[in-house]
């Protein structure tokens, strides 16, 4: 078809992610970029009004137009965000204006009333979103912790838990997104009944959120922090106060500082009080996820100070 081999990449990519997903669902298919700020602020309604009707066939797919240039192309995107509706490969609607919670699920109705797409299993029965779905909301959870935003982070993940009531990755990560807001109280509730749930209680990814939710317990106010980092400041031989000071620079979210403070102890002294400043960034490293890349870029840190 005259396509090289990056752009044929991209057509399979979408043919996976969007054209096979529309032949029985209704896809909504959300054109944006990392720079657009009119995409950031239509991305909550979008993923949430998505979660809402995953139930009855609807499926997100989102588009880097800097990543997916051909794609993009192929859908003459102007601007964006450009957001349309996809059944069986081929563009339905348009529902860019959509800007709303409402105006979304007034156009998503009359679509789900127009088509036949399939929502439920044998006998008219519903069924919920499928494995596939579940994780890219997941994904979509944990990206938007990632980026900061914990409200949006919570609603996802508590979405998912609705629909998913055994998928401990989303039961863990509305425990760090409350945690990240400050609700440490109710993030204790939910992970009290996470860990009373056998099915749950012995994933990695709750152990994850426990250690967050422990780590938490230093939280401080500015004051007390800039009084803890003076300390550390002023007497860098006591271990105690870097610790201190390690521990509450984390809880408010100064995880550099924290991780710093934490690596010089571990250099200076690795022994100390039977390694309790390795254990902490341990438990640092738990609670942000083994798998994010500042985890990944401390822990080579950290094994360059122990293993030389």
């Amino acid at each position: 078809m005259g396509l090289n081999i990056e752009e044929q990449k991209a057509v399979e990519r979408f043919r996976k992610e969007v054209v096979d997903p529309s032949m029985t669902k209704l896809v909504i298919v959300d054109f944006w970029a990392e720079w657009c700020g009119p995409c950031k602020a239509l991305t909550p309604v979008i993923e949430k009004v998505a979660a809402d009707y995953a139930d009855k066939g609807v499926v997100l797919a989102k588009i880097n137009v800097d990543e997916e240039q051909f794609i993009a192309s192929q859908f003459q995107v102007k601007s964006i965000p450009t957001v349309y509706a996809l059944f069986q490969g081929q563009p339905v609607a348009d529902l860019t204006n959509a800007r709303t919670e409402s105006q979304l699920s007034q156009m998503l109705d009359q679509l789900l009333g127009q088509l036949p797409i399939e929502a439920g299993a044998g006998g008219g029965a519903q069924q919920g979103p499928s494995a596939e779905e579940i994780a890219q909301f997941v994904a979509m959870g944990e990206a938007a912790l990632a980026e900061g935003d914990a409200q949006r982070a919570a609603g996802i993940f508590a979405q998912v838990t609705e629909f998913a009531s055994d998928n401990a990755a989303a039961h863990a990560g509305l425990v760090k997104a409350m945690v990240a807001l400050g609700q440490t109280d109710e993030a204790a509730q939910v992970l009290a009944a996470i860990e009373a749930d056998e099915k749950l209680s012995g994933d990695p990814a709750v152990a994850a959120a426990k250690a967050a939710l422990e780590l938490a317990a230093n939280s401080v106010d500015d004051g007390e922090l800039s009084a803890l980092r003076e300390a550390a400041t002023a007497n860098p031989d006591d271990m105690d106060a870097q610790l201190a000071f390690a521990e509450a620079a984390f809880a408010a979210g100064q995880r550099d500082e924290a991780a710093e403070t934490l690596l010089t102890m571990i250099e200076k002294d690795r022994g100390w009080n039977d390694g309790a400043a390795r254990a902490q960034l341990l438990k640092i490293f738990e609670a942000v996820g083994l798998q994010d890349e500042w985890v990944v870029a401390t822990r080579r840190r950290l094994s360059k100070i122990l293993f030389g």
